[in-house]
């Protein structure tokens, strides 16, 4: 003959099966399936813990009462007061009185929640998958000595049953994840490239500018210049003071297509600030004698130097 209170247990897990099907989220499982557990599993408080990828940090998602378990994700596993269960060192956890349990308060524990909401007697089992430690789920109650060892075995029931679901959503949570830092990582690309296209379009239009200012200015002084020399080609001795003139105006000749060429390139300090300015000018000074400086430069002006 069945019996009619495993019965009643086999239909509420079919229940929890029913409930998780179409669910896309951690937060819309727990809340889904909370008040079906409570039938197999009396609590006043509800939740489960996913440990994320990198095996340091987990995430808390509750039902029932809210607390800063689960409005401070990511938590670190070393701070949980079901360390121990989430490491894989033991298969569950069962208290009588958490509010004075040593498993759950240490140094640097995140129990503060127990204390809060006076959450006497607490279950805990892993949630596996693939043989590891996902996560765990939590049953609390604010009275004393309120589960048993059938208690535990129950939960581990509806733990395999919500672990398959919750392994499934974490691997999607990671890919999203991964997705978008893909993402980000191609948009920083297409700027970087875009940004050097258009600095190489502007270069290119400077150089152009530049050409065109240095054939300008070079043909108005040799122009000028050359129309001296033909008045001089004329005068069978060419003193001294009339060839003073020709000679500043081809000095000042040199000196303004001198200027036009350092105005196209930009300077060490343009580029890089004064302290690399400074070294560069002094590595110049002594680039051909051979010899090697030694300089500190001290900056007092808080930074504005740069």
């Amino acid at each position: 003959m069945l019996n009619p209170a495993r019965n009643s247990l086999f239909d509420r897990y079919l229940g929890i099966s029913r409930l998780l099907a179409g669910q896309l989220d951690f937060d819309a499982i727990i809340k889904a399936v909370g008040e079906e557990i409570s039938h197999i599993i009396p609590h006043d408080h509800l939740d489960v813990c996913i440990k994320m990828l990198d095996g340091k940090y987990h995430i808390a998602y509750e039902s029932g009462l809210d607390t800063a378990w689960s409005k401070e994700p990511p938590a670190l596993l070393t701070g949980s007061p079901i360390r121990t269960l989430l490491a894989g060192e033991v298969d569950y956890l069962l208290s009588g009185n958490a509010l004075t349990d040593p498993r759950f308060h240490f140094d640097g524990a995140f129990a503060s929640p127990i204390i809060e909401l006076s959450l006497k007697s607490r279950l805990h089992v892993p949630l596996k998958a693939q043989g590891d430690v996902i996560g765990a789920l939590s049953c609390s109650s604010r009275q004393y000595d309120c589960y048993t060892m059938e208690d535990v075995e129950n939960a581990r029931a509806v733990a395999d049953l919500l672990a398959p679901y919750f392994f499934a959503l974490r691997a999607a949570e990671q890919a999203k994840r991964s997705a978008v830092i893909q993402t980000e990582a191609s948009a920083r690309e297409e700027g970087l490239r875009l940004g050097a296209l258009k600095l190489t379009e502007a270069l290119e239009a400077e150089r152009q500018r530049i050409g065109m200012d240095l054939h300008d200015q070079t043909l108005a002084d040799l122009t000028r210049l050359t129309r001296r020399m033909e008045k001089l080609t004329g005068v069978a001795s060419v003193p001294g003071d009339a060839l003073e003139p020709l000679c500043r105006a081809m000095q000042q000749c040199m000196h303004d297509l001198r200027e036009i060429i350092e105005e196209a390139k930009p300077t060490v300090l343009q580029l890089f600030g004064v302290a690399e300015a400074i070294e560069n000018h002094l590595e110049r000074s002594v680039r051909e004698s051979g010899q090697t400086i030694a300089w500190e430069m001290t900056d007092e002006t808080g930074g504005t130097l740069r």
